[in-house]
């Protein structure tokens, strides 16, 4: 069925898979057929697949070798600009519609530990996003940032509240590290990520270290990482990224590397042993730099104690 020049409907499936790999937060990528950068991503096939989950396992394991663990529906992406032959892969004109994923996972092979030949590899997160890191201070690269904002917004007061917002400009501004995904649709509208500029016919912004990525995807990893960050406080997700015994330091170096803050080392403990979500092995690691330090493991709610919680995140040291 055609409507507005629609050439009907493709149903596409896409998987934010992250991992951490040397205290950093991995995502999976691969190629898209323009050569640049992209999620694991398909088509859903209504006569041959019985349900997105099990689409989206399939076509993920064929294009890296990699089989996924947990996942969680995100968002179902269709928005009509989505239809844009240079955004989107396929015929021209089909309406493309995008079911998201988010999967994580605590293992992440080395590249060659993928199947023979698959295009695939793990990509820093703050290398898509890397006014997103703040574990060192402020992001460098919100100076430019600032200015380029400043020039967009103008003497509009709506562009300048919420630019000042959301990337905290004003000096009594609060970082919220959940808006991942306002930020960046923040900069789309104001032209200053390479997506917006091949979507518009804009001319190429001022690089600012980012790495771009076909299609709608850099919005569907954007759209990921603000719900694992938000998980954080309220479900134990961060222990579906870690191995089965770590010290408490390597489990503040992984909520560090998602949420891109800085943790205040003593409340942090304070904060892990009040769950009751973690139990000391009485072994202990000898790699660690320094003294030995206790291995601990996850051992997951009380039966009887409701719903699992997440941890805290204290302010920065």
């Amino acid at each position: 069925m055609t409507q507005g020049g629609e050439q009907g409907v493709r149903i596409g499936l896409s998987a934010v898979v992250i991992a951490l790999r040397d205290r950093q937060a991995v995502v999976l990528t691969t190629h898209a057929a323009d050569g640049a950068s992209a999620l694991p991503f398909g088509p859903f096939d209504p006569a041959r697949d019985r349900t997105f989950e099990l689409a989206l396992r399939a076509f993920v394991t064929e294009q890296t070798g990699f089989p996924l663990g947990f996942v969680e529906q995100l968002y179902t992406f269709g928005d009509a600009g989505r239809a844009s032959p240079r955004a989107t892969p396929g015929p021209e004109r089909a309406r493309e519609v995008s079911v998201g994923y988010l999967a994580l996972t605590a293992e992440a092979p080395d590249a060659p530990g993928f199947a023979s030949g698959r295009d695939a590899a793990w990509t820093p997160v703050f290398d898509i996003f890397p006014w997103e890191d703040w574990r060192q201070g402020r992001p460098a690269v919100l100076a430019s940032l600032c200015s380029d904002l400043a020039e967009w917004a103008g003497d509009d007061p709506a562009r300048r509240g919420r630019a000042e917002s959301l990337f905290a400009l004003s000096p009594d501004a609060r970082w919220n590290e959940e808006r991942v995904l306002e930020r960046y649709e923040l900069l789309y509208e104001a032209g200053l990520v390479a997506e917006s500029a091949r979507d518009h016919d804009r001319p190429v912004p001022a690089p600012l270290g980012d790495l771009s990525m076909t299609s709608d995807h850099r919005r569907i990893v954007a759209t990921g990482l603000g719900r694992l960050r938000s998980k954080l406080k309220y479900r134990p997700v961060l222990f579906d990224l870690t191995p089965p015994t770590f010290t408490l330091s390597a489990l503040q170096n992984a909520a560090e590397a998602v949420a891109g803050l800085s943790l205040h080392k003593q409340n942090f403990r304070r904060g892990v042993e009040r769950t009751g979500l973690v139990q000391p092995t009485g072994v202990f690691a000898s790699d660690t730099g320094g003294r030995p330090a206790e291995l601990f493991r996850y051992i997951g709610p009380e039966p009887a104690g409701g719903p699992p919680s997440g941890l805290t995140l204290p302010g920065q040291r």
